[in-house]
């Protein structure tokens, strides 16, 4: 060997074992991870003395090099006279340090894949001066389960061409939403526009009251919370000054649990009639929605409806992906994961809507009808999004920036709105987290897709147009509720 290389290889042997010499020791930890229920863990553990002291001693060796004390230099401070004089910043130092490197070394040597963070109350930790240190915890993990052959499978494909009547009908539900409301004289009909008030009585008692809205005269009325139906009968020949009291039955899964299935009386008092007038296509109103010709417009309509139809069937294959996954996948979620997770699952829903071109009442009556059912669809959706990010990571699927800056274009265009405008709305609201998602789930169904097998079966748009979406909840949650919903704020806190 030359000396050149002679060097070489001892500067490599001196790096080497430099590298050694810097990297932490583990901790000898004593773990203790039990079950105590669906997705749920109890987590002891115990740092021994030793390491304790170990953290202690170069925490206090920081303390001294950066420590200012008068009539000592930097570096120069004792000790002793160090720990005694930053007793209290040192104590919450070795503390956080001791907490952050067994958790770390705990998230390594134990799969416990959490879906948030610990209920630890870190300011209620205290470390003994003497002997072991021992904390415990709860935490939320991810449904343990296995994931079945999910290639080659046979899929229902529901199929349909979007043909020029389709594309008209569907025109005059995109140009409602820009109409002008104008007062009509004569008794309702379906389609009309009712100013009315509402007021939701239980026994007489005032439950809710719902002033001077605007309602649409459909056959189904739906609230957040409960539906009014045969409203075309109920409602129909209605006129200006005239009341009329109907009883509607609240949802099941209502946020007030003594009202759940409870029929209650709703006095509605119309103080006026209103018919839409339809805005004229001209040059005007063409360039506020993002078209140079009507042409142009029918063009944009026919690609929402073909998006549409790509919707219904991502949406059915991914409900029979699920069903042949979860058949032998028995696992439960946590009512309070699913209860916190209801907000974010809507979101999620309503976002691939706006993606897809539906129009925003066909998504307020999707978002309503989810509502009533919200704990269930909710528990649903989490199943689906745990299968499916399962499949992500196993086939390393990602999501790219720009397949979000894809997205957020069409939703923009969609919307007749500007892509920076949207973006920077999306991050504010804290939705983009939930594109990113989103597309992360729908190219793990893409993937699943790749090898399936299709049977195309015909199929009709599934759209609600008799159905009036009311932005409006007549319960609050009761006082168990709240109380439940504040011990689980609370523990997320701590």
């Amino acid at each position: 060997m030359s000396e050149n290389e002679a060097s070489t290889t001892a500067e490599s042997e001196d790096q080497a074992e430099a590298a050694v010499a810097e990297k932490p020791e583990k901790m000898t930890l004593e773990v203790e991870i039990t079950d105590i229920g669906p997705c749920k863990k109890h987590v002891r553990v115990i740092v021994p003395r030793a390491d304790i002291d170990e953290i202690h001693k170069e925490a206090v060796g920081d303390l001294v090099n950066e420590a200012q004390v008068p009539g000592f230099r930097p570096g120069r401070v004792p000790r002793e006279l160090a720990e005694k004089r930053f007793r209290k910043e040192l104590s919450a130092q070795v503390r956080e340090k001791v907490l952050m490197e067994s958790l770390e070394q705990l998230s390594e040597e134990h799969e416990l894949d959490a879906i948030n963070e610990p209920n630890l109350n870190v300011e209620a930790i205290e470390i003994p001066e003497e002997g072991d240190f021992e904390y415990e915890f709860d935490v939320e993990v991810r449904p343990e389960f296995e994931l079945p052959e999910y290639t080659g499978l046979t899929i229902d494909k529901p199929v349909r061409d979007v043909n020029d009547e389709d594309v008209e009908e569907y025109l005059e539900q995109f140009l409602s939403q820009y109409g002008d409301l104008e007062t009509f004289d004569g008794p309702a009909e379906v389609g009309h526009y009712l100013e009315a008030s509402l007021v939701f009585k239980r026994g007489g008692e005032v439950l809710a009251r719902l002033s001077d809205d605007i309602i649409r005269l459909q056959p189904t009325i739906r609230f957040q919370d409960a539906e009014l139906t045969e409203c075309d009968e109920l409602l129909g020949g209605v006129t200006a000054g005239e009341s009329r009291e109907v009883g509607l039955t609240i949802s099941s899964e209502a946020a007030d649990v003594d009202l759940r299935g409870e029929t209650i009386d709703v006095e509605i008092s119309v103080k006026e009639v209103k018919s839409l007038k339809m805005p004229e296509l001209n040059k005007e109103f063409l360039q506020k929605v993002g078209a140079d010709s009507e042409e142009e417009l029918r063009d944009q309509v026919r690609e929402m409806l073909e998006r549409q139809v790509s919707y219904d069937q991502r949406q059915t294959a991914r409900r029979q992906v699920l069903e042949k996954i979860t058949e032998s996948a028995h696992w439960e979620l946590p009512e309070s994961l699913v209860s916190r997770q209801v907000e974010n699952a809507l979101r999620r829903e309503i976002l691939e809507m706006q993606q897809a071109g539906f129009t925003t009442q066909e998504i307020r009556a999707r978002e309503n009808e989810l509502r009533q059912n919200a704990l269930t669809s909710t528990r649903q959706a989490l199943k689906e999004h745990f299968v499916l990010d399962r499949i992500a990571v196993k086939e390393e699927i990602e999501t790219e920036p720009m397949d979000v800056d894809m997205e957020i274009t069409m939703m923009a265009v969609q919307q007749g709105e500007n892509p920076r405008r949207l973006r920077a709305r999306l991050e504010k609201s804290g939705m983009i987290e939930n594109l990113r998602a989103q597309i992360r789930e729908r190219k793990a169904i893409d993937f699943v897709l790749e090898s399936a097998e299709f049977n195309e079966i015909p199929s009709e748009p599934d759209r609600e147009q008799d159905v009036e979406a009311v932005d409006f909840a007549i319960c609050k949650p009761s006082e168990s509720a709240e109380e439940s919903q504040d011990d689980d704020t609370q523990a997320d806190e701590d």
